[in-house]
């Protein structure tokens, strides 16, 4: 009835039946974080017509439900993005009650700033599109620069693979390592790391003389015959980080490993990975890989799918998340 308050216990009873979709970018995830929770990918057509137009069905009841979108805006980035607007725009026609859109890899993160006159700040218009589309909230993992998380006017959970990364390293090296910061601008990240791992830190100290091209200059820090281990958030061309490994190999490091949260690899970065002095890459699921670890063996990967099921399951269940914030 019009003015008829609506009470949290019946709130609660509507949003009780969790709905997990996901487009075409990463769908072995989506299945693993439905097969955390114990619930069914939920069913829906994403395809492209002829002329590259997409077109999305939900083939389900979503009336009053909690739902999920899972889609990485990783490459073909631009038609992953527009496949989770337009899945968003599909639902909120079908009247579910709350969307999450739960963006493992933020394309366009990088493009936070205006870094020359008469430049865009796209992650920010990529933010207004994912609201206007008509998500209620955004769940995303190792934002490039966090403060994206405010260029959205809706609730933004952001997690760090570093949990799950971490355990892999703890259980894999006994003896004391170095974790390097391949430049300034990741040192709080490298220094998170160590404190961790209770290892040493340095830093390599570059100049970046064209996009996508950098020139290591010198270490900051002691890596003579020390296992050394890289940290960074993303892997893209791959150049910083060859250039990072041969630095250390020039001061005398030992064994010299890396690990990055989101695989982008793009461009000639395998052929410079498998030419580089590194020797193991360790990488997570947020951007699907399996294709590129044959043609790259130094490449591992661990899952993020636990961590993006808790929190999923915490969020449905109106629970607090903040102890996945480390």
């Amino acid at each position: 009835m019009p003015g008829t308050d609506v009470s949290p216990a019946w709130v609660r009873k509507v949003l009780n039946e969790l709905k997990i979709f996901t487009g075409n970018a990463n769908p072995a995830l989506a299945q693993e974080i439905c097969d955390h929770l114990s619930v069914p990918l939920a069913k829906a057509t994403v395809k492209t017509f002829s002329d590259g137009e997409i077109m999305v069905e939900i083939n389900e009841n979503v009336r009053g439900r909690d739902v999920f979108v899972v889609q990485s805006t990783c490459q073909p980035a631009n038609q992953n993005l527009m496949e989770l607007l337009v899945m968003i725009d599909a639902l909120k026609r079908a009247s579910a009650a709350r969307i999450a859109a739960v963006i493992p890899y933020f394309g366009y993160a990088r493009q936070d700033r205006k870094v020359a006159p008469r430049t865009p700040i796209t992650s920010k218009l990529v933010a207004d599109l994912i609201t206007t589309a008509g998500a209620h909230r955004v769940l995303c993992v190792d934002l490039h620069a966090g403060q994206i998380q405010g260029f959205f006017n809706i609730p933004v959970d952001h997690l760090y693979a570093a949990p799950v990364v971490l355990d892999d390293i703890k259980s894999r090296f006994s003896e004391k390592v170095v974790v390097v910061s391949p430049d300034a601008g990741g040192t709080e990240r490298a220094r998170a790391f160590a404190k961790r791992l209770d290892a040493g830190l340095a830093i390599i100290d570059k100049r970046r003389s064209g996009a996508n091209v950098s020139e290591v200059m010198h270490i900051i820090g002691e890596v003579d015959g020390k296992t050394c281990i890289i940290v960074d958030d993303m892997i893209d061309t791959a150049g910083t980080l060859c250039q990072a490994a041969a630095a250390l190999k020039a001061h005398g490091a030992g064994d010299v490993y890396a690990t990055a949260t989101h695989a982008v690899l793009s461009g000639p970065a395998l052929d410079r990975i498998k030419a580089s002095a590194l020797k193991e890459i360790l990488v997570t699921n947020t951007i699907p890989v399996d294709s590129k670890l044959v043609a790259c063996p130094q490449l591992r990967v661990v899952s993020v799918a636990k961590l993006l099921a808790e929190a999923i399951r915490r969020i449905h269940g109106d629970e607090s998340v903040s102890s996945l914030f480390v």
